[in-house]
């Protein structure tokens, strides 16, 4: 029987668990050169947070632009009254530490010596002449900058929800947007390319003025929100700054899985084991990635590893992201509170001016930031949280982990709170509702295993963590970490 009261609320879906995990697996169900992408890299479901939304959403290869609705998407008698959006910046160059990384390691190649000229006992050719050959693209001054590409991912993402959510997106609420912003060029870049898709959207045809000349203005800059991790010194001392924080990280770098790698890459590049790291690997498996996204190509790079060992280096920066942004420690996710109480903000006041017959003041609040944003914040909220820590013993163990960084938040990933006012409700409780979309897919709420929740249920389900996660306490220095079984 169905779970919500009356006739608004949906029958209970699969748990929320198990269809987080069908969100995650249909990415290696489906390789994008089935799907009609004739650059697509077989490693292409394994680069983490260094993939491309349409990797994740392959349904939009075809064309862009044209918005896909969820059938679990609330229609009829309720409609949305307020959209607040989380979103992560489009694709970015490498950073400048990544160049160097990678200079490094073309410099290697180009200075093999007697290692070189032999061809690759399994490509037949030789890998590492082609990549010493190749010229070098990237610069310095690129350090994470916002592509072309990643202006692109925000302007049809605008495009889409303009499309999705008409009523919300309407051409009278332009001018009560609130856009707030990392400092980050990439995420200010982001936030005004929104922009530009949503003015494309009223206005076809004609090129977008300046932002400033916007009725919304152009975003506005709100690090202590955006960037909460720099503004927590519990988390910069316990985690940022800490040498033993990622022990995990580094013992999975010394470990047999990336030994075996360090010593196939050696062969396959004929050069010293000795003058490779695991540092060096993971860039040069990054650059693979970086080629396919910024420039559309399969790299060359890319011919230097197989499938297995993109699972392997996805688990590496899994790890990563666990232990510094997820559920490793508890700071880790408790940092994101003046975020997740923002939002509640948002919407409480959405409701309350709804209920006093009110226009809503602001009916569209987007917000741009990191990865490092939003995993914080979803693991506040419960999300992916795997049974068993993932740790540098557990690889094997782990291939089925729900904690897919890439799957969850690849470049332009967004989360979604969408409120709802309901009509015909029959109580006053069931007048406002919400749903959750990751990635433009409803996500299923953890508290009621169901797609669409009563707005007050909802709160009351984080009622403890909004009552007591108050970033200025959690942020305060301890003398011990806490840790997060």
């Amino acid at each position: 029987m169905p779970r919500g009261p009356g006739l608004f609320l949906r029958a209970p879906v699969a748990p929320a668990a198990a269809l987080a995990a069908a969100l995650l697996s249909s990415l290696a169900r489906c390789s994008l050169l089935e799907s009609g992408d004739p650059v697509a890299s077989a490693l292409s479901p394994y680069f983490g947070t260094k993939t491309r939304y349409e990797d994740v959403n392959p349904g939009l290869l075809p064309n862009p632009e044209a918005p896909w609705r969820d059938p679990e998407l609330l229609e009829g008698t309720c409609t949305p009254v307020q959209l607040v959006a989380v979103i992560r910046h489009g694709t970015r160059y490498p950073t400048a530490k990544q160049i160097r990384k990678l200079r490094q390691l073309h410099e290697l190649l180009q200075a093999r010596g007697p290692w070189g000229g032999r061809a690759s006992a399994t490509s037949g050719r030789d890998v590492g002449a082609v990549l010493a050959d190749r010229p070098l693209w990237y610069a310095d001054w690129m350090d994470g900058q916002l592509v072309e590409k990643g202006r692109q991912d925000m302007r049809q993402l605008a495009l889409r929800l303009a499309s999705l959510f008409p009523t919300l997106f309407c051409r009278e609420n332009f001018g009560r947007l609130r856009l707030v912003t990392s400092s980050k060029h990439r995420c200010v870049d982001s936030g005004v390319a929104f922009l530009q898709g949503l003015w494309q959207h009223y206005n076809p045809g004609l090129t977008p003025p300046d932002v400033a000349d916007m009725e919304c203005g152009p975003p506005r800059i709100n690090d202590k929100l955006m960037r909460f991790f720099d503004n927590c010194k519990k988390f910069l001392t316990e985690v940022e700054r800490n040498a033993t924080a990622l022990y995990h990280v580094e013992a999975f770098k010394t470990g047999p899985e990336m030994q075996d790698i360090l010593k196939k890459v050696a062969a396959t590049l004929q050069v010293p084991i000795n003058d490779l790291n695991a540092d060096l690997i993971q860039v040069a498996f990054f650059t693979c990635s970086f080629d396919l996204a910024i420039k559309g190509i399969k790299s060359p790079w890319c011919d230097v590893f197989d499938i297995d060992d993109a699972k392997v280096l996805e688990y590496l920066n899994d790890l990563k992201q666990y232990w510094k942004r997820g559920y490793g420690y508890t700071i880790n996710s408790r940092s994101s509170c003046i975020l997740f109480e923002d939002i509640f903000q948002h919407l409480d006041k959405a409701v309350e001016q709804k209920q006093r017959s009110q226009p809503i003041s602001s009916p569209v609040i987007l917000q741009f930031g990191h990865a490092e944003t939003l995993l914080p914040l979803l693991s506040l909220m419960g999300y992916f949280k795997d049974r068993e820590p993932l740790t540098a013993y557990n690889y094997k163990e782990q291939m089925h982990r729900k904690f897919r960084s890439g799957h969850i938040v690849p470049y332009a990933s967004n989360l979604i709170f969408l409120l709802y006012h309901c009509e015909n409700a029959k109580t006053r409780k069931e007048e406002f509702q919400v749903q959750m979309l990751l990635n433009e897919k409803v996500l299923p709420f953890a508290h009621s295993q169901e797609t669409v929740s009563l707005y007050e249920d909802l709160k009351n389900h984080y009622k403890g963590v909004l009552q007591s996660c108050h970033a200025i306490d959690e942020c305060k220095l301890l003398k011990t970490s806490s840790w997060l079984a």
